[in-house]
């Protein structure tokens, strides 16, 4: 296959130590000494490109997005490539949340749900550049009472760092002045071979570090059960190709239109073992993820229609990326079972995910 290696116009790019104005977004560029780069952008906190040296030593382009943060603003492109995810990732059942028996209404932004923290959520909003260098990028996110309709004065932290060894080490924490809801994730749309327009992430192989799955119904809601993988598509424990059980007459794989569900990770949240891996044979390019979250949300870009074109002028067909959310379950705000998601004052939230790149 032909190799297609993306870089951003070198006009969209700032120095890393120079903040943008207050209303405008900048794109700022972590490096490290293996020749490895990452572009973020304050819009959204949003990974815009992620260059990983491929088993010949040629930088890939690894992630789907735009060339300047204009294009990520939602009256011209209403997608979520590369954010930074709040203030709940994920689905809230017909958007409603109850704190000590009071009530909330959010916004019914999918399919009746509240979805990723509402339209205007924290991916469609200007993070605040509070520390850059050439390694890590601080962001703040300074989200008022009643954002979304969300309760509580938030102040939320995404920082990311280019390691030595080739991994984005993604760290959130937020605090609040009233109880409130939190769960945040990066939504980046992954393909490890650099060539989104002819590469579908059904030719990767993945592995799943977990027995059971959240399953949903026909408009994605999880339906509060927690099912076993085994026997089913669902079940990733031995790596296998993606595309191998993605069309399979399978309830939930209709449900999801392929894969969009939460794995139940049986990492106990320890962030020192693999979640998830990711592997591109074209490329050679591997990608394992850690966190310390319950669950990883994997979607296969089953909603990609080659209405939206991107980087270089490439066109993003269906399942031409997946997108791997480290997170707390969907609507865990109703679900009292299952890890708890409120955040009160005095506490401080904390999540870790960490994407280490390799080659084979």
């Amino acid at each position: 296959m032909k190799k297609i290696v993306f870089t951003l116009c070198a006009a969209a790019m700032v120095l890393a130590a120079c903040a943008p104005k207050e209303a405008e977004p900048g794109m700022y560029k972590l490096t490290n000494e293996n020749g490895m780069e990452v572009t973020i952008t304050n819009f959204g906190g949003r990974v815009t490109s992620i260059l990983v040296p491929d088993k010949e030593g040629v930088l890939r382009d690894v992630v789907l997005g735009f060339d300047t943060p204009q294009e990520y603003y939602p009256e011209n492109n209403q997608t979520d490539f590369g954010a930074s995810i709040g203030r709940y990732a994920n689905r809230i059942n017909q958007g409603r949340i109850t704190i000590d028996g009071k009530e909330y209404q959010l916004p019914q932004n999918n399919f009746g749900h509240c979805l990723h923290g509402g339209p205007t959520g924290w991916q469609y909003q200007l993070y605040k550049v509070v520390e850059a260098d050439t390694h890590h990028i601080k962001l703040l996110m300074e989200s008022p009472d009643g954002d979304n309709n969300f309760p509580g004065n938030v102040k939320a932290y995404v920082t990311y760092t280019l390691t030595p060894d080739n991994a984005l080490d993604i760290k959130y924490s937020a605090t609040t002045d009233a109880p409130t809801v939190i769960n945040m994730t990066n939504h980046s749309y992954f393909n490890l071979s650099g060539d989104p327009a002819n590469h579908p992430v059904t030719e990767d192989i993945l592995y799943i570090n977990a027995s059971n799955f959240t399953p949903v119904d026909d408009t994605f809601m999880t339906t509060g059960e927690i099912a076993p993988v085994e026997g089913t598509p669902f079940d990733f424990r031995e790596p296998k190709l993606i595309g191998q059980d993605i069309d399979a007459d399978d309830q939930q794989i209709r449900n999801g239109n392929g894969y969009d569900h939460n794995w139940c990770l049986d990492t106990a949240g320890d962030d020192t073992v693999v979640a998830c891996e990711l592997y591109c044979p074209e490329s050679g390019i591997d990608l394992k993820v850690y966190t310390d979250e319950p669950g990883i949300q994997i979607y296969t870009g089953n909603f990609l229609d080659g209405t939206v074109t991107g980087k270089g002028g490439v066109v993003y067909n269906q399942r031409h990326a997946i997108c791997l959310e480290s997170q707390h379950y969907p609507d865990s705000p109703n679900k009292a079972d299952w890890p708890s998601v409120v955040l009160r004052p005095g506490e401080t939230y904390h999540s870790h995910c960490v994407f280490a790149f390799s080659v084979k």
